[in-house]
């Protein structure tokens, strides 16, 4: 049936981004803008949200981000440049045509954040050619958003207990479950400390996190670490960090 075939689908887009994951470059965290890179992944999540981007195109984009700001001594003019460009090419991977943000809405945006940046097509193009340089081309670059979906599939289960109670609903559970697993997805992406993961596992720490924050018990299911291939304890550093 069409679940079937949608599930089916999905794991084998998951096992594809497992292998490219295997092949990501090393994040060493040497950016001499490092101080400042929270504030940049920040913009990138509030345009990304005015411009109605999906989750992989915002993660996507704030990779892109980090692993440039990683490479090369930028100044903190050309960053904002940068992050523009990374946000352009990432919703031009990720979305659909009509989605990737038009040069007006973004200067109308850096009007707004009072950011005293005017954007050119040219400008743009050029940093985007760079940044697709820098990356031999390559934009498949799997983040945590790329596999969180799928993980959600298996997040809830008949036998889980809330706060020591059988749930009287899967579904509707399954419903907070997801608006939970995408709060701590989102707030990964403020701490560069979570590229230390591989974004596989941040994803299932999103899903542990939130699976504790809600008290659900046990907090780690068979079906979830037969799923995400993580046991519990893999993912407990990472699930720390984000509910400390």
């Amino acid at each position: 049936n069409y679940l079937d075939r949608r599930v089916g689908g999905t794991i084998l887009y998951s096992c594809h981004c497992y292998q490219l994951e295997l092949k990501l470059p090393v994040y060493k965290a040497h950016s001499p803008q490092i101080e400042r890179r929270r504030y940049f992944a920040h913009l990138l999540t509030v345009l990304s949200s005015h411009c109605q981007l999906c989750p992989m195109a915002r993660h996507l984009a704030v990779y892109l981000l980090d692993i440039f700001m990683d490479r090369y001594d930028v100044t903190v003019k050309q960053l904002y440049v940068v992050s523009i460009a990374c946000l352009l090419l990432a919703s031009k991977f990720e979305e659909k045509e009509d989605k990737v943000p038009k040069l007006e809405l973004l200067n109308n945006f850096a009007y707004m954040c009072s950011l005293n940046l005017m954007l050119t097509k040219k400008d743009l193009l050029k940093m985007e050619l760079l940044l697709l340089e820098s990356f031999n081309w390559n934009l498949c670059l799997p983040t945590p958003a790329h596999y969180i979906d799928y993980y959600l599939f298996a997040s809830v289960s008949a036998g889980d207990l809330h706060k020591g109670w059988p749930i009287t609903s899967v579904t509707k559970f399954k419903a907070i479950m997801e608006k939970y697993s995408h709060l701590f997805l989102e707030a990964s992406l403020q701490d560069h400390v979570f590229l230390s993961f591989r974004p596989s596992l941040v994803a299932a720490a999103c899903v542990g996190a939130s699976r504790v924050y809600l008290e659900m018990s046990p907090p780690w299911t068979t079906q979830l670490q037969l799923l995400t291939c993580y046991s519990w304890e893999h993912l407990v550093p990472c699930i720390e960090l984000m509910l400390g």
